[in-house]
């Protein structure tokens, strides 16, 4: 941890410094770092109090209209009719030109405190050459401008958002003539003179990289040319001078008086090195940005001159040293744009052989290193939808959630001085080559309809809220509590299932041959014939497998251990015509061994998993969990073990997570359903069989262990997705709890949904039906609620169709990106754990609860810090159920002991007995019993108490052995004075009688 607190000690302070032209260094980062450094979570924090909070359009995106009011065409309307040939005009647009109102009673409802929108060059000059301005354009964006003002919102205008007249094109190539720059510098200062007195940003031309490249290279873009690089490279040249020519011209003329700021919006992609150790790779990273960012970036924000890789390139014009001069430094501010423009198509990137990246976090600080910490606004981000996605926008909320925390991060832990955030866009529009096929606004318009409404979408209903709070909030979760747990709290481990040993492993105990080893000199025992040996009783010392689990056991200081037995080994018939005495003698030992050292353990009769379902073979051949038979076979198995390990065994679980044996019986929903069913009457004959025939001699208690990971909207907007959330946990959790803990019966939501979906002809599904018999049998089967629970799932409604498990349930389960997740991407969020455990509580009573596996997957084998973590924030989150909301959690069991090679690596040993950090992580909070504030309540002595009592546990044989070798001496001093006294007696009698007789 100091290595890894060292090293981003000194990165952040070399961003701070933020030196010119080391953007390189971004991509050297330590490989070993840590994976829950606070500096790289989620940051729940607010941003500057002045930071601006804003939106933006483009105007041939949204104003439509594009015959009215004489309107000259631009280059994208040819490009439509003539590329875009199945492409309606934008006429059908959101017609912000008609619609302004409406356009600003959306800013009003998100609260911006800016709008950045582009004017469209040839509403006003429908030629491009500046003359007398088209009265009705320049009244729309009088009327704009001034009722932004009116609301205190301010107006950041782009003067050129590709939208090129078409005039120009025809008359004069487009950017490929230099004389369109002096006609833009004309443009441009018709709108100084015209809106300058009310506008204090200003964009020159809004991400040039795409007008040069796909406008006149690949083609994709308007004016569509596929030409070659040099006509790519003389646009993007033509683009850089009319910038710095529009701004030296609002600099000498304007500014003086109008105190404006102006910029362009440069856009790029960003990429991760394959491996971040390798200087080429870093290399390449570096070409790659310089190639989007750095061709435009350098000469504006940088000397003046392209990037030296750039420069390579043979078509490339060159600057004079007085054009490097006249363009270095022409913005105010570095205008960025980050989305799906920079990253579609992909092919169109120079990538070379690297991957693509969103995390916009590490692009900021690029951009601050290269460019030695300019001020930027985030002048366009956002993400998209399909088109028929109409308010459910779910993926947009995360990847906007994501985007504006990666700015917060580097505002807070990078001192990068973001100062302003634009969101893309405030509503539906013409996406460019993408046409109407996506969707990119905070706002759906339905373009078909007469009134065009602007109809917020649930991002639009986020980011409202992230303006009103200027940042994030926690919502899900309440400080750290300093609090212990009951003093008879089970702090547990949990192993799957033990493979027992068929035979002892120590011979020399228990065969009754000699053996000479090596005497042919090939390392091998030769046993000796005709010569037979004494030989002692089995013990349960002689196996191996057991010694190996009691070190392993006593380095983790648990009070409980959770391990499964293996039916087929133990029945290997599924029945009691044969049982397997000597592998029932294994789990006996395992149990008595572990009880020496104070440790008890939970016993699981049955463990499937996907991979291995564990039924006896004849079982599995008659059809396994179909076959109803099972369940009595599982019922005999069960009284077998209770009678031969119930005298050692206080708690029982039946079944682990049959409410995941869907992922075997998945052929058809009557195959899941039948299974289940079975294996509900199985769970509850096992239990009336210990409730009736051994609870009064053992005094044990017994339940099954359910997968209840917690269920939360995706969409926290959408009543639909909780209604989905709510229907997972019903379909997984209710399923099996609604009949043992509540009903006798399934979930009444669970049997409605599919009854609903077969009137609608998507399902021909139906649940099993309970017998009244059945009810009786199953309802009340079980002493405590048993939960297996590993993360949160975020869950949206999605429709299908088909008679299976899966499809009945209607929901999709989505990744938010901004969780921390584990290497096979179990996401980790704490509070889901509080929140099942809540809902355990609300929906079945005040039961006894045990947490019976909780755990992660870390892949590091010397510093699992990412368990630590987990282990720290789910505990916690437990005892806040336990302490503050009054669940009755009676155990918290770890998951699990030891790993397999073969499996994501969630053991606190690794599979050859090597022991994690997280291990002594985890004895320090089963010692002190949770979280205390200072002293242990539960043992008021200290540790040596404790150290003492573990170690009169551990050596009862030597300290019996001591206490009879001692007693026995004492006896034996005992009878040696007693023989002396006697002797004393004897000889003092002898002598007063001789000396009677002499008298």
């Amino acid at each position: 941890m100091k290595r890894f607190v060292a090293f981003w000690t000194l990165v952040f302070l070399r961003i701070v410094a933020g030196l010119a032209g080391e953007g390189r260094s971004v991509w050297k980062k330590d490989p070993n770092s840590s994976p829950v450094s606070e500096t790289q979570m989620f940051l729940y924090d607010t941003f500057p109090t002045e930071f601006l909070w804003g939106v933006g359009t483009g105007a041939f995106q949204v104003e439509g209209s594009w015959r009215k009011d004489e309107r000259g065409p631009s280059v994208w309307d040819r490009f439509i009719h003539a590329e875009l040939r199945d492409t309606d005009s934008t006429d059908v647009s959101s017609d912000s030109y008609t619609l302004l109102d409406k356009d600003v009673s959306a800013l009003d409802f998100l609260g911006v405190t800016f709008y950045q929108f582009s004017i469209s060059w040839s509403r006003l000059f429908p030629t491009g050459v500046v003359a007398a301005p088209n009265e009705k354009g320049l009244q729309y964006y009088n009327t704009l401008i001034d009722s932004l003002i009116y609301r205190n919102i301010d107006p950041v205008v782009t003067l050129y958002h590709w939208d090129l007249p078409l005039t120009l094109q025809e008359q004069y190539g487009g950017w490929k003539n230099e004389s369109v720059i002096d006609i833009f510098n004309d443009y441009a200062t018709f709108c100084f003179q015209t809106f300058g007195d009310r506008v204090k940003y200003w964009i020159t031309i809004h991400n040039p990289y795409l007008v040069a490249w796909h406008g006149y290279g690949t083609g994709i873009h308007a004016p569509g040319e596929k030409g070659k690089m040099d006509t790519v490279y003389t646009v993007g040249h033509n683009l850089i001078k009319a910038h710095a020519k529009v701004w030296r011209n609002y600099k000498e003329h304007f500014h003086p008086y109008q105190k404006g700021l102006m910029s362009i919006v440069l856009g790029s992609h960003w990429i991760e090195p394959n491996r971040s150790e390798d200087a080429l790779d870093i290399s390449k990273c570096q070409q790659s940005v310089e190639r989007v960012l750095g061709w435009f970036a350098k000469p504006i924000h940088g000397d003046g001159d392209y990037p030296e890789e750039l420069k390579n390139e043979s078509f490339l014009p060159r600057f004079t040293e007085d054009e490097k001069k006249y363009i270095k430094g022409t913005a105010d501010f570095f205008a960025f744009s980050f989305g799906p423009d920079n990253f579609k198509p992909p092919n169109t990137l120079p990538k070379m052989g690297q991957n693509l990246s969103l995390n916009l976090r590490d692009v900021l600080n690029w951009i601050k290193l290269e460019y030695d910490s300019p001020r930027i606004l985030i002048a366009e981000n956002g993400w998209f939808t399909d088109s028929h996605v109409k308010t459910d926008d779910t993926t947009a909320i995360y990847m906007m959630k994501n985007f504006i925390n990666k700015v917060l991060q580097a505002i807070k832990y990078d001192n990068i001085d973001v100062f302003g955030y634009t969101a893309w866009s405030l509503l539906d529009g013409f996406e460019w080559q993408h046409a109407y096929k996506i969707r990119r606004g905070l706002f759906y318009v339905d373009f078909k309809s007469e009134k065009k409404e602007r109809i917020p979408k649930s991002s639009a209903l986020y980011y409202k809220q992230i303006i009103q709070e200027n940042g994030f909030f926690p919502r899900e979760t309440t400080p750290s509590v300093q609090a212990q747990f009951s003093c008879d709290f089970s702090w547990g481990i949990t192993e799957s299932v033990l493979k027992a040993e068929s035979v002892a492993s120590s011979p020399q105990f228990c065969d009754p041959n000699l053996y000479l080893w090596n005497i042919t000199g090939d390392g091998l025992l030769h046993k000796v014939d005709g010569v037979k040996l004494k030989t002692r009783p089995a013990q349960c010392t002689d196996f191996v497998s057991i010694k190996k689990q009691l070190d392993l056991l006593e380095k983790m200081k648990v009070t409980h251990y959770r391990f499964a037995l293996d039916w087929s080994l133990i029945l290997p018939n599924g029945d009691l015509s044969v049982v397997n005495r000597q592998v029932l003698r294994y789990y006996r030992c395992v149990i008595s061994e572990v009880l020496k050292l104070n440790i008890r353990s939970m016993v699981t009769l049955y463990y499937p998993t996907h991979a291995y379902l564990g039924l006896p073979g004849p079982l599995l051949h008659t059809g396994g969990w179909l076959n109803q038979s099972t369940a009595y076979a599982f019922q005999d198995y069960a009284a077998l073990c209770f009678q031969e390990l119930g005298d050692l065994v206080k708690l029982w679980i039946t079944i682990n997570e049959p409410n995941r044996l869907s992922d075997v019986y998945n052929r058809s929903s009557s195959d899941t359903y039948r299974a289940a069913h079975n294996l509900l009457i199985a769970h509850a004959l096992a239990w009336r069989t210990y409730d009736e025939q051994f609870r009064s001699l053992q005094y044990g208690k017994v339940s099954l262990s359910l997968h209840s990971d917690w269920a939360e909207p995706a969409n926290p907007y959408f009543e639909s997705h909780a209604k989905a959330a709510n229907r997972f946990l019903q379909f997984e959790i209710g399923w099996f709890a609604d009949p043992i803990f509540k009903s006798g019966d399934y979930p009444a939501t669970m049997r409605e949904y599919i009854h609903f979906k077969n009137r609608k002809g998507l399902s021909h599904s139906s649940l099993p039906s309970f017998t009244s018999e059945e009810r009786k049998l199953v309802k009340g089967a079980a002493d405590f609620y048993a939960l297996n629970h590993f993360t949160t799932r975020f869950v949206i409604h999605e429709p299908q169709n088909g008679s299976q498990y899966e499809y009945d349930r209607d929901i999709q389960f989505l990744q938010d990106i901004t969780c921390l997740s584990s290497p096979s991407r179990l996401a980790v969020v704490p509070w889901g754990v509080r929140k099942v455990l809540k809902w355990i509580k609300r929906t079945y009573g005040d039961i006894d609860i045990y947490i019976t596996a909780n755990g992660i997957d870390d892949q590091s084998l010397d510093n699992d810090e990412l368990r630590n973590y987990y282990l720290e924030k789910y505990i916690q989150e437990v005892l806040k159920a336990y302490y503050i909301d009054k669940v009755k959690i009676r155990g918290y069991y770890a998951f699990k002991l030891t790993e397999e090679k073969s499996k994501p690596r969630f053991g606190f040993f690794t599979s050859d007995s090597k022991g994690k950090p997280s291990i002594k992580f985890y004895n320090n909070l089963i010692s002190n019993n949770g979280f205390p504030a200072h002293y242990s309540v539960c043992d008021p002595s200290g540790e040596k108490q404790c150290s003492f009592c573990l170690f009169v546990s551990q050596k009862k044989p030597l300290i019996f052995f001591a206490c009879c070798l001692f007693s026995t001496l004492i006896l034996l001093l005992t009878i040696i004075v007693f023989h002396k006294r006697k002797r004393r007696k004897r000889f003092k009698a002898k002598k007063i009688q001789h000396i009677c007789v002499s008298l």
